[in-house]
């Protein structure tokens, strides 16, 4: 066997493993300094820590608490060892009733590429189902270039302004889905 296909499938393994071995669940206030990191390393290393974006946003800091309101939640992914990401849905002043928006979805580096955005997203379609929710609202930028293929592939699709008032500033890119 060649050396590329032994890795491959040693590679293929670890993330089977590793997506075995973790949970999705409800944020707790002893999440939220990790959380915050996650967030915020990611936008460094894409180059969108810039204002008007959650980076800057001091909820960043206090998720569970944000999240606590009615009709909102934030999940994170927990693995054996730690919390490898996390998402949530709420509902942003200014959205029409039946329409959430998808926030705060980031995964660590390390974490990336085994599922964990798209398990994180199906959890939020499930519970803003389960909320009476009948649209999904992002706000987003061009330098998240992987996670706006993920919305594209699940069905948002562009909308010319945005929806809301976030106080996100910082995005310059709005999707919509029907849920």
């Amino acid at each position: 066997m060649g050396f590329r296909k032994l890795i491959n499938q040693k590679m293929k393994f670890l993330k089977a493993k590793s997506s075995l071995q973790m949970k999705i669940r409800n944020i707790e206030s002893k999440d939220n300094k990790v959380m915050a990191k996650i967030i915020r390393d990611s936008l460094e290393e894409f180059n969108a820590a810039k204002p008007g974006t959650v980076y800057y946003d001091e909820t960043t800091d206090r998720l569970a608490e944000i999240f606590s309101e009615p009709r909102s939640a934030y999940f994170v992914i927990q693995t054996e060892s730690e919390i490898a990401g996390g998402a949530g849905i709420f509902p942003t002043a200014g959205l029409p009733e039946d329409t959430c928006e998808w926030v705060k979805m980031y995964v660590e580096n390390k974490y990336r590429g085994n599922g964990y955005g798209q398990t994180l997203l199906n959890k939020c379609f499930e519970q803003a189902r389960k909320e009476g929710y009948k649209k999904m609202y992002i706000e987003s930028m061009p330098e998240l270039k992987n996670a706006l293929g993920m919305y594209e592939k699940n069905g948002f699709e562009y909308i010319p302004k945005p929806l809301g008032n976030s106080g996100h500033t910082g995005c310059d890119l709005f999707m919509l889905k029907e849920l």
